[in-house]
């Protein structure tokens, strides 16, 4: 039996992605995989997007992956005025 850690440090595949974060639109997907994100990575990411950031610690940056899926997945949006 996987041990939660053993799991957390797999690299995530294209389903893993899309069962973490949803529907993600096909060139953002091959982006993200083609970091070679782990499946912690990619929950990182699900947390920031989903507003959690602060299970990280008050200030504490989000890890690179993580923070580079989200500047991916994020890329598109408007920005405030």
């Amino acid at each position: 039996m996987a041990t939660t850690a053993t799991v957390q440090s797999t690299r995530a595949s294209s389903d893993d992605v899309k069962r973490i974060l949803g529907d993600v639109d096909t060139a953002k997907l091959l982006e993200i995989i083609g970091l070679r994100p782990t499946v912690l990575d990619v929950e990182q990411a699900s947390m920031w997007l989903s507003g959690d950031g602060d299970v990280f610690g008050a200030g504490a940056p989000l890890p690179p992956t993580a923070g580079s899926m989200v500047a991916i997945l994020t890329a598109d949006e408007d920005e405030e005025p």
